[in-house]
């Protein structure tokens, strides 16, 4: 298997994948951080960005409904700063990477959502005080490495 260690080998394999790899792997980072988002419309929609055989209709309708949803969560956050449902909103931004076409977001679409839901893991750990955006990122380099494997 592929180890990736570091950010700048876990970068350089994330390039050399085609769209719908990207794609299916970004629904891999987002699946876990998951339990961080209270809104079941991400679970539904990272269903259609798991799915190989999503159509580009079924795709846009689920990239339309993700970005709503970061509103929506965004909103929740409030003035009060709840960290909580911040973490909320970074998981449904991570949705929103994996279902942008290619081309279209800074860096690709699975960095954009790992880098989502390591700061989904962030918010989570400044009201626990735990702190597991580290193992985050390594389990990434897991789901890649795994994925480059198969």
């Amino acid at each position: 298997m592929t180890e990736i260690t570091n950010d700048r080998e876990f970068r350089a394999a994330l390039n050399h994948l085609d769209a719908a790899q990207q794609r299916l792997l970004a629904a891999a980072f987002v699946k876990s951080v998951l339990h961080l988002c209270t809104d079941e419309r991400i679970a539904r929609v990272l269903e259609v960005a798991g799915d190989p055989g999503a159509s580009s209709g079924a795709l846009a309708e689920a990239l339309k409904t993700a970005k709503a949803t970061t509103f929506d969560c965004h909103t929740r956050c409030g003035s009060e700063g709840d960290w909580l449902e911040q973490a909320g909103y970074f998981v449904a931004r991570a949705a929103v990477a994996a279902l942008t076409p290619l081309g279209q977001m800074p860096g690709g679409v699975a960095w954009q959502a790992a880098m989502s839901a390591r700061m989904a893991e962030t918010s989570k750990s400044i009201v626990t005080g735990e702190n597991a955006a580290g193992q985050e990122s390594e389990n990434q380099y897991r789901l890649l490495a795994g994925f480059i494997k198969s």
